[in-house]
């Protein structure tokens, strides 16, 4: 069985060079009018090399970056080092080790995460993500649709439904769009992103 990580160690070097390629206001364009102004507590899902954190901790933010991947996290940690930034181990749809803190953020983000969960995951992480939302804050996700590179475990998961698990935790949609890759290999393989947003209704 394909673990949903499976995929990106054995691929590391050269998803590293990627992620760490697009700067933060170019990569979040669409999304970027929903951050917040002044330093929050921000908690980024799938922080991959922790470009984005880095970004986050350079506007004052306080981030928790959450990497299951073990070379993700040793490169962040090496080349993004900030007070800012504390990292952990750990994954949806639980997120056990960030929800035994009972802290609440600001600033959730989930960049590229979603669809690596299933039906059934995906119903039992909304509302952990909605027990982690601070009032007043936001959940930013990037839906990925395209196709599956091999050895990797993702779904189909669309906007449509995303919104509606969101509706049913509480949460109201405030941004739907529907954008191109900004990565120049993604857009070669027809790869697309719905940019979501949501507040407490």
């Amino acid at each position: 069985m394909i673990h949903r990580t499976q995929g990106y160690a054995e691929n590391a070097t050269e998803l590293i060079s990627r992620y760490e390629e697009l700067a933060f206001p170019y990569k979040h364009e669409g999304v970027m009018h929903l951050l917040p102004s002044s330093p929050v507590d921000a908690l980024d899902i799938g922080a991959g090399t922790g470009a984005d954190a880095a970004w986050l901790a350079s506007q004052g933010h306080r981030v928790l970056a959450i990497e299951p991947t073990a070379e993700f996290r040793a490169f962040g940690i090496a080349n993004h080092r900030s007070p800012l930034i504390t990292w952990v181990d750990d994954a949806l749809p639980l997120l056990s080790a960030v929800t035994a803190t009972s802290r609440q953020f600001q600033l959730v983000m989930l960049t590229a995460v979603w669809m690596h969960l299933g039906q059934q995951e995906r119903a039992v992480a909304m509302p952990v993500l909605a027990h982690l939302l601070a009032p007043g804050g936001a959940i930013i996700m990037a839906l990925r649709h395209g196709p599956v590179p091999n050895g990797r475990l993702m779904f189909a998961v669309s906007a449509e439904e995303t919104i509606a698990l969101a509706s049913q935790v509480g949460l109201r949609c405030v941004l739907n769009v529907h954008v191109e890759s900004r990565q120049e290999e993604n857009r070669r393989a027809g790869v697309t992103w719905s940019r979501l947003g949501f507040r407490w209704a």
